[in-house]
């Protein structure tokens, strides 16, 4: 390796404790961000799956999906969320809950829980990101204005949408913070609109409630039954919780206060819980709302493989009531 090609790829990494830090490496001191510019870049991680969340519950938990997400909500807003608010106060640098494990265990017992759990990190990590890229992929290949021209070129939109986020991030995770404002910003502001005008055509034609309830009822027997089939199927929707690791992992960015105790930062520990708790009421809101109103609004048979909601729920809405 070069050692130009080395310098710019080790290129803000933090000095290394040692009697030999090695000449690539140097003190890195920044400022850090906002609380809420960070929660936007881990949200180009949580916030995303609103893409393709509903159209996936559609097709997990059918009629009863509304219910399956709201136990998804009560298990982020009650579980989750309570046990990284605790992470971030044990871990203030950014190990996350595998350095916590770490310390459960001793010497290579220890070394060898983290190596399993960063196989688990890194499989859900691709995963998160071939996923959505397909989904955006599919996004663009089913928007009017693209359908032509990209007509069967999958493959060759999601790779370049891949090595777009590969380049983001190897730029670095702080010059990826205003990148990830902006997109954010937007993209939740397009959400509010879709979602906004999704659920007051619902609400406008009592009758759907009415009409989903009543064959609910006919498809289970009763509520208690489908209230149990929602606690059986909300697994597959659990898309979006790692947004909650990435959270914890990139807290090393979050500005605190200039008289914060290096090794326990108040100020800092502070100001990502509240990008946790802002981020799961944010994303509880929108699923749940989501879920509402596809449910309503969308017949099942469109959510399924092939169908016009397949993957793209709320872009199915928004072209359906607010045009091309």
């Amino acid at each position: 390796m070069s050692n130009r090609f080395r310098s710019w790829l080790l290129a803000g990494l933090p000095r290394r404790q040692g009697r030999f830090p090695g000449p690539h490496v140097h003190k890195v001191d920044h400022e850090g961000k906002s609380w809420w510019k960070v929660m936007c870049l881990t949200g180009v991680d949580y916030f995303s799956t609103l893409g393709y969340q509903p159209g996936i519950a559609a097709l997990a938990a059918g009629l009863v999906s509304p219910l399956a997400t709201l136990v998804l909500v009560l298990l982020t807003l009650l579980g989750a969320l309570p046990v990284y608010r605790r992470v971030a106060g044990e871990s203030p640098h950014g190990q996350g809950s595998i350095a916590m494990l770490e310390r459960l265990f001793s010497q290579w017992r220890g070394k060898l829980a983290v190596l399993v759990l960063l196989g688990f990190v890194a499989t859900d990590f691709i995963i998160t990101i071939t996923l959505s890229a397909a989904d955006a992929t599919a996004h663009v290949l089913e928007n009017p204005f693209a359908r032509d021209f990209l007509d069967g070129q999958q493959v060759v939109v999601t790779l370049l949408l891949v090595a777009l986020l590969g380049a983001v991030f190897l730029k670095g995770f702080t010059e990826a913070i205003g990148l990830a404002v902006g997109l954010v910003v937007v993209y939740l502001g397009l959400n509010v609109v879709v979602v906004a005008v999704a659920v007051e055509h619902a609400l406008s034609a009592p009758h759907l409630v009415v009409d989903w309830s009543n064959l609910l009822l006919a498809e289970r027997g009763n509520w208690w039954m489908a209230v149990a089939i929602a606690l059986i199927v909300f697994p597959k929707l659990a898309l979006g919780l790692s947004g909650f690791e990435t959270g914890v992992s990139v807290m090393p960015l979050v500005k605190g206060a200039p008289d914060d105790d290096p090794d326990e930062p108040a100020a800092r520990i502070r100001n990502t819980r509240k990008l946790l708790t802002a981020a799961a009421l944010i994303m509880s809101v929108f699923l749940i709302a989501s879920s509402f109103a596809t449910t309503l609004l969308i017949p099942q048979e469109k959510f399924q493989p092939g169908g016009e909601a397949s993957g793209r729920a709320l872009a199915f809405l928004a072209h359906s009531y607010l045009g091309d």
